[in-house]
C-alpha cells in the first residue's frame, strides 16, 4: 500500500497500475485537470506540482562527518508530474494549483489567492494560461520556503528576506512560456513577498500550506514491510520473504523495500525487474515509448542509499611516511539514491567547482528527483555527472544479487539473499552505448570520490544550446595536478561527455600534459592530439567539427584558468 495526501485529503492505494504517473493519476483518476500535460518528458514544466514531505515521514536530513544535522532538505519542492510515478508520493503531501488559494467555500469570488497567484494577476503574467499553473507552483514553492526560513530567522514577517531576481529566475528555470514572455512572470515573482507582507500587516487570512495532518496516520510508511496476512499459502510463497508488493494490477507489481536487506531479497527473486530511483529519464519509457513495466522495484524508501560519509583508506606501507597525513587518503562516499538537490550542499563543502555546475544541470524539478546512481546507471553519453566523476578518479560500488536459493541439508533454504559486492573504477563501468557492468539483479550502491589535495585543480565546462535546463552538446571536466612549486603538471584527468558512445577519459591528451610546464602552451599542444582519443558524431545538437573544436578550446581555457589561479595564489 502507498499512502499520501492530495490537496489535504488522505489517499491509500493498493490496486493501481505501477506505471501510473502523478499526472495520469491527477487528471484521469481524480479529475484534477488544473495540472496540465505538456511535453510529457519533464522539459516544459506545465505539469509542475508542489510536494511536501510529511513531518513523520522520511525527512532526508543530511549529516556531516561529525553526525550533526546539516542542510536539511527544504520542506517544499517541485516535481514534473508527467514522469513521476504516483508511488513516489508515498509519505508526502501533493499539492496542485487549485489548492493554493484560501477558498473554503469553493467560491472564486470569495477566494483569497496565494501571493504567487495574486502576483501573476497583478503583473499580467498569463495569456493563454496553459503554462500558468506550472509557473504558479514553482513560484509558490520558492515563496513558501523563503517564508518558512524567514519565520525561523526573524521575529516579524515585516523583516522577511526579499527574493532576489536570481532566486526567482532560478525557481522558474524549468518552466517554459511561449506567449507571455518571462518579464511579467519574473516581476510577479519579485512582487510575491510584498503581497505576503501586506497581508501579514493587515492580518488577512493566510492559508498555511505546511501540512501536519497525520502525525500517526502515515505510520504505515515507516514499516519495513507489509506483512502478508489472510493470503493463500500458494500466493504467499511467491512473495520474497513476506515482502508484499505495494501496488498490484493485472499481474504487474511494484515493490518498495525499506532496507538494503529487503532490496537484496526482492531483487534476487526478481532479477529482471525494473529498478526505479527518481525516474527522471526512465519515466520517458512510460510516457514516450508506452512501456508497461511488469515488475518495478522502487528505491525511494531505502534510506541507506541516500546517506553520505567520508571513508579514510590508510596506507598499509611500513615506511616512515605511513604515520604522516599523506598516508591517509579520504574519499567522499555518496549513496546512489541521493538526489542532485541532496548532493549539492555536500559538494559545496568538498568540491565547490563541482557544485557550481549544478545550476547548468537540468531544472529544479529534475534535480529534486534525479539521483546520482540513476544518472550513472543510465549510461547516457551526454549525462552530466559521469565525465566529472571520471576526471575525479571516482569508483563505483556495485552489488550483484543472485537468485535467493541456498542448498541445505533439508533441501532449499531461502533465509538470506546471496549477493556479491564489487568496487571498480568508474572508467571500467561503461562498456558501450547504454551498456555497463550492471547485470540482471545488480544495482549501484554508492560512488566513491577521492578528496582533492593541495595543488589539484578541477575545471568543468558544459556547452549546450540553452544555458539552463538543457542537455549537453559536449562537456569537459579536467582535474590538473601540479607540483609543489606550481611549475610542472604532474598528473591530469580529462573527462569527456557528448563526444562518444560512452563518457570517457581523453587518455592521449592526459599523457600529453603530464610532465609539461604548467603553461597555456602545454594545453594548446595537448589539444592537438584530441583526435587520437575520440571522433565525435554529428547530430541535431552539434556537428563533429564543432564538438572537436570546442573541446580543444575548452582545454586551452582550462590552462588559462590554471595559470590565472596560480598567479593569484602567489601574488
Amino acid at each position: 500500500m502507498i499512502s499520501f495526501y492530495l490537496n489535504g485529503k488522505r489517499h491509500e492505494l493498493t490496486q493501481l497500475n505501477p506505471n501510473t504517473t502523478v499526472l495520469e493519476y491527477l487528471r484521469l483518476h481524480e479529475g484534477q485537470t488544473d495540472t496540465k500535460e505538456g511535453c510529457g518528458s519533464g522539459d516544459c514544466g506545465a505539469c509542475t506540482v508542489m510536494v511536501q514531505r510529511l513531518p513523520n515521514a522520511s525527512q532526508q536530513v543530511l549529516n556531516d562527518e561529525n553526525g550533526d544535522e546539516k542542510n536539511a532538505t527544504p520542506p517544499f519542492y517541485t516535481i514534473n508530474s508527467c514522469i513521476t510515478l504516483v508511488s513516489l508520493m508515498d509519505g508526502h503531501h501533493l499539492m496542485t494549483a487549485s489548492y493554493l488559494a484560501d477558498n473554503p467555500e469553493h467560491h472564486p469570488e470569495r477566494a483569497l489567492l496565494h501571493p504567487a497567484q495574486q502576483a501573476m494577476v497583478e503583473c499580467h503574467g498569463s495569456q493563454c494560461g496553459f503554462c500558468t499553473p506550472g509557473f504558479v507552483m514553482s513560484l509558490a514553492c520558492v515563496y513558501e520556503n523563503n517564508r518558512m526560513q524567514t519565520s525561523q530567522e526573524t521575529a516579524s514577517q515585516n523583516d522577511a528576506k526579499q527574493l532576489s531576481y536570481d532566486e526567482v529566475v532560478a525557481s522558474i528555470s524549468g518552466n517554459l512560456c511561449r506567449c507571455t514572455g518571462y518579464r511579467p512572470i519574473i516581476e510577479a515573482g519579485l512582487l510575491m513577498s510584498d503581497i505576503g507582507q501586506q497581508r501579514e500587516a493587515e492580518q488577512s487570512a493566510v492559508k498555511d500550506l505546511t501540512i501536519s495532518l497525520a502525525t500517526d496516520a502515515m505510520g504505515s510508511t515507516k514499516e519495513s514491510a507489509v506483512v502478508l496476512e489472510n493470503v493463500p499459502a500458494e500466493q504467499k510463497n511467491q512473495e520474497p520473504h513476506g515482502i508484499a508488493p505495494a501496488l498490484n494490477d493485472a499481474g504487474r507489481h511494484l515493490y518498495m523495500p525499506k532496507t538494503l536487506e529487503e532490496l537484496n531479497q526482492v531483487l534476487a527473486t526478481n532479477p529482471q525487474a525494473t529498478i526505479w530511483a527518481g525516474g527522471t529519464d526512465l519515466g520517458l519509457s512510460v510516457t514516450q515509448h508506452l512501456v508497461d513495466h511488469e515488475v518495478i522495484i522502487q528505491l525511494s524508501g531505502v534510506e541507506a542509499l541516500k546517506s553520505w560519509s567520508l571513508f579514510d583508506a590508510k596506507s598499509d606501507s611500513s615506511n616512515e611516511e605511513s604515520d604522516n597525513e599523506q598516508a591517509s587518503n579520504q574519499s567522499l562516499v555518496l549513496g546512489a539514491g541521493m538526489s542532485y538537490q541532496q548532493m549539492l550542499p555536500v559538494l559545496e563543502q568538498y568540491f565547490p567547482s563541482f557544485a557550481q555546475v549544478f545550476e547548468r544541470i537540468a531544472s529544479p524539478q529534475i534535480r529534486n528527483m534525479g539521483t546520482i546512481g540513476g544518472n550513472i546507471a543510465n549510461a547516457s553519453p551526454i549525462g552530466d555527472l559521469p565525465p566529472i566523476l571520471l576526471a575525479l578518479d571516482a569508483s563505483i560500488h556495485l552489488r550483484h544479487c543472485a537468485p535467493n536459493r541456498k542448498e541445505s541439508g533439508n533441501g532449499l533454504d531461502n533465509s538470506d539473499a546471496i549477493y556479491t559486492d564489487e568496487i571498480i573504477p568508474l572508467s571500467e563501468f561503461f562498456l558501450d552505448y547504454k551498456k555497463t557492468k550492471l547485470q540482471a539483479g545488480s544495482y549501484v550502491v554508492a560512488i566513491h570520490i577521492p578528496l582533492m589535495h593541495d595543488n589539484q585543480y578541477l575545471f568543468i565546462h558544459k556547452i549546450s544550446k540553452r544555458y539552463e535546463d538543457d542537455i549537453s552538446a559536449c562537456l569537459l571536466a579536467a582535474r590538473i595536478d601540479v607540483s609543489a612549486d606550481g611549475m610542472t603538471i604532474e598528473n591530469a584527468k580529462l573527462g569527456l561527455g557528448g563526444m562518444a558512445a560512452i563518457p570517457l577519459l581523453a587518455t592521449t591528451c592526459q599523457q600529453a600534459l603530464i610532465g609539461q610546464a604548467a603553461e597555456v602552451a602545454s594545453f594548446e599542444q595537448a589539444a592537438q592530439v584530441l583526435s587520437a582519443d575520440v571522433t565525435p558524431m554529428t547530430d541535431v545538437r552539434a556537428s563533429r567539427e564543432y564538438r572537436s573544436h570546442v573541446v580543444q578550446r575548452l582545454l586551452v581555457k582550462c590552462g588559462k584558468q590554471l595559470v590565472a589561479g596560480r598567479q593569484t595564489e602567489t601574488a
